[in-house]
């Protein structure tokens, strides 16, 4: 085969480093944005937030020292204080000294902790301690103690933690059931059951006597509870001869129950969602502006900056290089903070039904209908859009919130899935608890309104809105 040179011209997109970067700043939430900048700041000398100084004190009543203040900013600095102004400071403590006080006689401020929450472990073992038993008998119930798990429950049967015990303690069932009842008698009442009847029956047992309908509420949850929760009032009304006044009494005070005893003192951690945009109405238009508390101020380190300029510094090549990528994160942060801007204006725009009646005015919209509003690429309007906060007088929303499918009505329009959620959610909280509506029903009540929807996809709103179906929204 003979050998031949060829010349070929084709088209190829390459990814610069730099437009790489715009990619992945792009699809970042605010917070992994912050953690991704201060790894930033750490490895590249050039590049340094941009804090905002503190104003300078008001200037003290006498004259010479008002001169001080107004003396120009390239004079040389004043003199160092003398040692008996400085030995006010303690150096080894961060709280200030008692001579260093505040000059109104208050007390210097101190920064606010959040006090340490108990687990459910540690505040049962703080009431054992204060129980009238022996070493031996604390022993056995803080083994139990350690197979309660976060929501109050014994995780293991008192068969299984027999068996894990060592053979020489001689530590039997009968033994365990007597640890077992001490636990059952520590707060929160409920800790130490087995099974959700029995944790609903210890609350009740631990009720006043003379409360209406306590023992007909202590027959239900000792052995109909599964009867009860499938709202079967025909059958529990059959089996324990009542009348529905008496039931419909036990039903509330089984209600006002608390099937996790434990779930109060178990760590929870609050999370805050900062917005990215704000939307607010300024003589009957809608305005978005960018949140200045979620854009991070970045600037070139000046010292670094004319240090590079002179070439006073040997490693001037390096330096080059990192003034250089400072230079495009700050391009690429604050070209991020634009198209997140541009996306959150045009959807504002198709929404503004929205905000001003409400979920049943939202309008269905697709990401190709912003991308070419915008002139973007349908991606890059979903990397935008997604753990991205608009902060709105109706709540915080993310942006995809506002994207949804639609459905067909009969004057041929279209009605987003949202709105049809909320026609949803104001049916069933109208509708009468003794006969509440079918998803047959509500497809009939929605179709009289012009919005034909299938009684499979009213199921499937129903299921996204946590609402549970007819027999168990059927109430006495």
């Amino acid at each position: 085969m003979k050998q031949t040179l060829q010349l070929k011209l084709s088209q190829q997109l390459t990814l610069t480093p730099q437009l790489q970067q715009s990619i992945r700043l792009l699809q970042l939430s605010t917070m992994e944005l912050n953690q991704e900048l201060e790894k930033f700041l750490m490895e590249n000398p050039l590049l340094e937030r941009d804090e905002v100084e503190a104003e300078p004190p008001p200037p003290p009543p006498n004259g010479a020292a008002r001169e001080e203040y107004a003396a120009p900013a390239n004079e040389a600095p004043a003199a160092d204080p003398p040692a008996a102004e400085s030995a006010d400071i303690d150096w080894y403590t961060d709280a200030p000294s008692a001579a260093a006080r505040r000059e109104d006689g208050e007390e210097p401020d101190y920064p606010q902790l959040a006090a340490s929450t108990p687990t459910l472990s540690e505040h049962l073992i703080g009431q054992l301690a204060l129980m009238q038993l022996s070493e031996r008998d604390k022993a056995v119930v803080n083994t139990l103690i350690a197979a309660v798990d976060e929501g109050g429950y014994l995780s293991q049967s008192l068969e299984e933690i027999a068996e894990m015990l060592p053979a020489e303690l001689e530590v039997g069932l009968d033994e365990l059931h007597i640890a077992l009842h001490h636990l059952q008698s520590l707060d929160p009442t409920g800790v130490g059951a087995r099974t959700p009847a029995e944790c609903l029956e210890l609350q009740l047992r631990a009720l006043p006597p003379d409360i209406p309908a306590l023992g007909l509420a202590i027959d239900i949850v000792h052995g109909h509870l599964e009867a009860l929760a499938a709202h079967d009032f025909v059958r529990l009304k059959r089996q324990l001869h009542c009348d529905d006044a008496s039931l419909r009494c036990a039903q509330h005070l089984i209600q006002s129950l608390n099937p996790h005893p434990g779930a109060e003192y178990g760590a929870s951690e609050t999370r805050y969602i900062v917005p990215d945009v704000i939307v607010r109405k300024v003589k009957n238009a809608w305005v978005v502006s960018l949140n200045p508390d979620a854009m991070p101020k970045l600037r070139i380190n000046r010292m670094y900056a004319e240090i590079l300029q002179n070439k006073l510094h040997s490693a001037g090549g390096r330096m080059s290089s990192q003034l250089q990528e400072a230079r495009w994160l700050i391009k690429n942060v604050r070209q991020r903070f634009e198209t997140i801007l541009r996306v959150s204006q045009a959807i504002v725009e198709q929404q503004r039904h929205f905000l001003d009646h409400g979920e049943v005015a939202m309008r269905p919209l697709v990401l190709r209908e912003i991308a070419e509003t915008l002139g973007l690429h349908e991606s890059t309007v979903s990397r935008v859009t997604t753990q991205k906060f608009m902060a709105t007088p109706r709540g915080i929303f993310e942006l995809k919130y506002f994207f949804g499918s639609h459905v067909a009505t009969e004057t041929g329009g279209a009605c987003s899935a949202t709105a049809i959620r909320a026609l949803l959610k104001q049916l069933v909280q109208a509708e009468d608890c003794k006969k509440p509506l079918s998803d047959s029903k509500i497809a009939q009540i929605l179709a009289g309104q012009g919005i034909v929807v299938a009684r499979r996809t009213i199921a499937k709103y129903r299921e996204s809105l946590n609402i549970p179906p007819v027999s168990l929204r059927k109430s006495l």
